[in-house]
């Protein structure tokens, strides 16, 4: 199937042979007709499915079609997208940008920890489309700059990071300012409970969608795993990255202290590095993640929160460098490579304390990851004995271990979903 077969308008296919797409993703050739038909979408994707030009493709060509046979051009706003992070909201402008070069159409992205006056000036301007994330949505919305009630289109992405993060009662806000009759399209890698009831009570008779199961990785990923002691792991990064055919990777650490920490260590020997996270301010999140698009650092360090809208082409390598205690997290960070039928190689580093998370990942996926025992910095007590890339074996773990691991990590997570709501990434 081509694009074309979706009976696309010409502006909108003329901006896609610009940009080299020929054959839409099976998220895009089993949702843009849904959205071109006006109706309700519930699609439960991954990320590096294609899910932006899934919705941004069709909504572009409903409002191109509408502008046409509008006797008065309006100002107002037509189509709402709430996402979570800022980058993400950044990455899904530009990708309006692309595909509707040829349109006419005008949009705007708006988030926080910025100054406010620019987006409200470029309010103002009346755009078509609203690329926005929550926090900073509602403070303009309560200050009168923002009219929700003309949108026709309202797009939920991301919705199970949303509740990561605390935003879901500020969707819920958001919600109730819009008009009832719109059409809802709702984005989530997983379902959860909490959002599957959110789903069920904004959309009416929506289209089911489901590709590439939170469960499942990449096809293309290559996937392989490092036993090394925690305070080793530095040492095996910087000895991989000798390697020349790595000439950029994108490094997952758990904290933001772990990622300006790797970022620093890498740039004492001379491997270029910066850090990206929720600490950072907006223009140097943005300055890094430019530098890294543009290969002039090598190396980008980020937590997870802030990787989310990282869409890097042709991006060949991820690192864990530890190893994320939610199993689905994992099968996010390795989705950054092996986009769009690409091919990608994801490297883990797992020490004794992370047994636990790995045992839980596996279980996930449903497949061992292959083990690399040749190299330098080989765990002092090995877990399991295990043969070269055949697979994590945890039978011999220590049971009496592992469950006080799960204990130790279901009070964390408790303790995590008691804490106060922090708005810090809005």
């Amino acid at each position: 199937m081509s694009f074309e077969n979706l009976g696309l308008i010409a502006p909108i296919l003329r901006a896609l042979e610009t940009q080299g797409y020929t054959t839409p993703t099976p998220i895009q050739s089993q949702a843009i007709p849904v959205v071109l038909g006006q109706k309700d979408l519930l699609a439960c994707s991954q990320t590096g499915t294609g899910k932006t030009a899934a919705f941004a493709i069709p909504i572009l060509q409903l409002l191109y079609k509408q502008k046409q046979t509008e006797q008065t051009p309006s100002r107002h706003i037509k189509t709402l997208i709430l996402t979570p992070t800022r980058e993400l909201a950044i990455q899904i402008a530009e990708n309006f940008s692309e595909y509707g070069a040829h349109t006419g159409l005008k949009h705007l992205v708006i988030f926080g920890g910025v100054s406010a006056g620019p987006q409200v000036q470029a309010l103002r301007n009346g755009p078509d489309i609203l690329i926005a994330t929550p926090g900073r949505l509602l403070d303009l919305w309560q200050q009168g700059h923002i009219n929700l009630r003309y949108i026709h289109q309202f797009v939920l992405d991301e919705a199970d990071r949303m509740l990561d993060m605390g935003f879901i009662h500020d969707v819920k806000r958001v919600i109730t300012k819009l008009p009832e009759k719109r059409q809802t399209l709702f984005f989530s890698a997983t379902m959860p409970d909490e959002i599957a009831h959110l789903a069920n009570s904004i959309l009416t008779n929506p289209v089911r969608v489901s590709v590439t199961p939170v469960s499942s990785t990449a096809e293309k990923v290559e996937q392989r795993m490092y036993f090394v002691d925690k305070n080793s792991k530095r040492s095996l990064l910087i000895h991989l990255l000798k390697n020349p055919d790595i000439n950029s990777a994108l490094v997952f650490t758990r904290t933001k202290h772990g990622a300006d920490r790797v970022a620093k260590e890498l740039n004492k020997v001379n491997i270029s590095a910066n850090a990206i996270h929720g600490d950072k301010s907006q223009n140097s999140r943005q300055r890094a993640l430019t530098d890294f698009k543009a290969g002039k650092i090598r190396i980008l360090v980020a937590t997870d929160i802030a990787a989310r809208g990282i869409d890097v082409d042709n991006l060949a390598y991820v690192f864990n460098f530890e190893i994320p205690n939610v199993p689905e997290t994992y099968v996010h960070r390795i989705g950054r490579t092996g986009r769009a039928g690409a091919s990608g190689i994801a490297i883990s580093f797992c020490d004794d304390e992370e047994r636990a998370y790995l045992k839980d990942i596996t279980k996930l996926i449903a497949q061992s990851i292959p083990v690399i025992t040749d190299h330098p910095y080989p765990m002092s007590q090995s877990p399991v004995p295990v043969k070269p890339a055949q697979g994590v074996n945890l039978r011999q773990s220590s049971s009496q271990q592992v469950q006080a691991k799960k204990k130790q990590h279901h009070n964390a997570n408790r303790k995590w979903n008691n804490r106060p709501q922090n708005k810090q990434y809005s």
